[in-house]
């Protein structure tokens, strides 16, 4: 499956919607995706299925807005995450869901194809949007990925904004932290959101935002903030943001394996994605989902599980879908 989408933050008169960044590609593209895993029509009731098709509706429509404006990529992505970090049907920002302490940590990163710069944090517990802080490492520091209090503290220090760790709580979320300690209910481990996005110049990005793991302990990290695996982006082969269960794509190291294999083997983004998902991960107990996107506008969204919550959007076109039997 595919999917894509574009935002825009840029004083540039916006393109018209049939005009192309060139003979062969479109003038851009915005994909994403708000978490994969056991998503099934019969557990889904018609106001909440409502809910989501619009949320991710309106998460393109702010990134849309980006890229027909002449804006980046990045900025694209950003705005289309932001939506969603703020928006509590998602596991990312508001909506986090519980450790095992009953509090929240929060991940995120974002890597910008042109010049392969990347930033992350992870295990924030006070950072609003933390895909805001990502950009900060990126372009704001030397490094590539902070953690903990130190990423509240420097997050504090860009003046982004800063929150109690309580504005992540929803009783939804709450309630399934109780279900799992009851033994009632097992663990999602698919809760996260992400977009890859190109522009009118051709440069890719990618983001991936978190609130991890319900019920996790000892400060427990998946792939989100882990540039390599459920991030990256090089204009020379594509841009990918994964969710799913992410020690597994922690250790196979699935978004720089796919970019990878898109450079040295040339396979297409498809080929490369269904290798990785279902002859890998799938094999070795790996369930998840990834979106990815090339510069000639080109993408895909695959996973191995029932369903995905994704969307794209390019010029002329838009589809958001949740369930495997549909979309493209």
């Amino acid at each position: 499956m595919i999917l894509l989408w574009g935002v825009l933050t840029s004083c540039e008169q916006p393109l018209p919607d049939n005009q192309t960044g060139s003979a062969e590609r479109p003038a851009y593209v915005l994909v994403i995706h708000g978490g994969a895993g056991t998503i099934e029509r019969s557990q889904m009731s018609d106001t909440l299925e409502k809910a989501y098709r619009q949320a991710l509706n309106m998460a393109l429509d702010q990134g849309k807005r980006v890229l027909k404006n002449g804006g980046t990529a990045e900025d694209a992505i950003i705005a289309a995450i932001l939506y969603m970090e703020n928006d509590s049907l998602f596991n990312a920002g508001r909506g986090a869901v519980f450790n095992n302490a009953g509090a929240h940590e929060l991940d995120a990163s974002i890597m910008t194809g042109h010049d392969l710069k990347a930033g992350a944090v992870t295990g924030a517990k006070r950072i609003k949007n933390p895909i805001l802080a990502a950009r900060a490492v990126k372009d704001q520091s030397d490094h590539v990925l902070l953690a903990g209090d130190g990423a509240d503290e420097f997050a504090q220090f860009m003046q982004l904004k800063i929150v109690d760790n309580q504005y992540f709580s929803t009783d939804k979320r709450r309630l399934s932290l109780d279900k799992i300690q009851k033994r009632e209910q097992t663990p999602n481990r698919m809760g996260t959101v992400g977009a890859v996005a190109m522009d009118r110049l051709g440069n890719i990005a990618a983001g991936t935002s978190t609130g991890g793991m319900t019920n996790k302990k000892y400060n427990r990290i998946g792939d989100a903030p882990l540039i390599g695996a459920g991030n990256y982006a090089d204009n020379q082969s594509c841009a990918v943001s994964c969710t799913g269960h992410g020690e597994y794509f922690i250790r196979y190291a699935v978004a720089h394996d796919l970019a990878a294999r898109v450079k040295y083997l040339d396979e297409t983004l498809e080929e490369a994605a269904r290798h990785i998902l279902f002859d890998r991960l799938l094999p070795a107990g790996g369930t998840g989902g990834l979106i990815a996107l090339d510069t000639s506008g080109s993408f895909v969204m695959e996973f191995n599980t029932p369903g995905m919550y994704r969307g794209y959007t390019k010029p002329g076109k838009r589809e958001v879908a949740i369930y495997g039997d549909e979309g493209d």
